[in-house]
């Protein structure tokens, strides 16, 4: 009974292992874990900052940064005033090297 047992979990953690490999690792490219840390640090910083501000436009947009601090915001925004709001507050943030703006501003119907 032990060694069915025993068998049965090496294969399963063999298998495991090997979808562990298939998986779509978004942060791939990171040559080393505090990169990933350092981006995270950028876009908790910028939704503080949008949250501060008390706009609820500001709060339906999507802060996403890459290991380059790179910026890209996208979303909807009730007005242009708000979509360069943003672009403003993410350009101010230490750490950012650029924003790219893909909001799109909400049509009232």
């Amino acid at each position: 009974m032990k060694i069915k047992f025993a068998t049965l979990f090496f294969a399963i953690a063999s298998l495991l292992s090997v979808s562990a490999y298939a998986v779509d690792d978004r942060d791939a490219d990171r040559s080393h874990p505090g990169a990933y840390a350092k981006d995270a640090s950028i876009t908790t910083k910028i939704k503080a900052k949008l949250a501060a501000e008390n706009l609820s436009s500001l709060a339906k947009i999507r802060v996403d940064t890459d290991n380059q601090g790179v910026v890209v915001l996208s979303g909807k925004a009730k007005s242009q005033e708000d979509a360069d709001k943003a672009v403003s507050i993410a350009s101010a943030t230490e750490g950012v090297t650029s924003v790219k703006n893909k909001i799109k501003i909400k049509q009232d119907d």
